[in-house]
């Protein structure tokens, strides 16, 4: 797991050495970066926006699109992807068996120098590290009946009244199941990203998978924002309020909304003992 931490936080990784899997997870920050969509390699923003690395180990189907389910399948892809890392296979393996650190590291945990399925192995294994255990909501569903607050579990009330836990559900309130994302009305402030909003249809080119998408898990949903496949909500009462029209039809008021905020804030768990924060980090592009 060691040796995975060190990949992940390591510029090498890319072809260019300017940039790591940290610049886009910032684990001081929610395993995420706080702008709708990151830049690329040729400096456009990304099509997506960045989902938290956080628990993304009980994901079954990764990324927005959904169409991978093994964090090694989706390791690679990022790896490879020339608008993320834009690295190769041939390069990589050379950077680290050129690097004494790595070769030994290597050896000692694989028995072995480099290759691409140890490489994966070792980021998918400290990627399935990166939990988030002790949420005020875990601490009430095992048993702590002062976790959450009168309005927290009005909120949660809602929550599941609604309709909401329809598709969030899980061990990651969400994560492993697809969505149209405007059932009932089109979302507003949609993104000129390409073929970003087609959903899963750039996949498996059926009309009925036009602006279907993976349903994100909401855990640590309060400080993983902006929000949405393209980041086009800029904090969570504006996207409680999108998904009320778009995804329930109903006008939620504002003390509805504030309620479910409440609810939301108690998925917010902890890493290495500590409550994630909010803090914003520096831009790294």
């Amino acid at each position: 797991m060691l040796l995975g931490g060190q990949l992940f936080s390591d510029s090498l990784l890319s072809l260019r050495k300017d940039r790591s899997c940290v610049t886009c997870h910032d684990l001081s920050t929610g395993g995420t970066v706080h702008i709708p969509r990151p830049l690329g390699q040729t400096g456009k923003a990304y099509l997506f926006n960045t989902p938290t690395v956080f628990n993304v180990g009980s994901n079954y189907r990764l990324g927005w699109r959904g169409g991978l389910t093994s964090l090694e399948s989706q390791t690679e892809k990022i790896l490879l992807d020339q608008e993320l890392m834009g690295m190769t296979w041939p390069t990589l393996i050379m950077r680290l068996e050129q690097s004494a650190t790595y070769s030994a590291s290597f050896d000692r945990v694989y028995g072995h120098p480099p290759d691409r399925k140890s490489v994966l192995d070792a980021l998918s294994t400290y990627q399935r590290s990166l939990v988030t255990p002790e949420s005020a909501l875990d601490r009430y569903l095992n048993g702590d009946t002062n976790a959450l607050s009168s309005r927290q579990l009005q909120g949660y009330q809602l929550f599941k009244d609604y309709g909401c836990a329809s598709c969030h559900q899980g061990a990651n309130v969400g994560g492993n199941m697809f969505q149209r994302f405007g059932i009932f009305t089109e979302p507003p402030g949609t993104f000129a990203a390409g073929d970003g909003d087609v959903g899963r249809f750039k996949l498996t080119a059926r009309e009925s998978d036009k602006g279907v998408f993976r349903v994100p898990s909401l855990r640590n949903v309060a400080v993983t924002g902006p929000y949405f496949h393209d980041g086009r909500a800029s904090t969570l009462e504006q996207a409680v309020e999108v998904m009320g029209t778009s995804q329930l039809g109903r006008s939620l008021t504002r003390y509805e909304i504030d309620e479910l905020v409440a609810f939301l804030e108690t998925l917010t768990g902890e890493y290495n003992g500590s409550k994630l924060g909010t803090t914003a980090p520096t831009r790294r592009d």
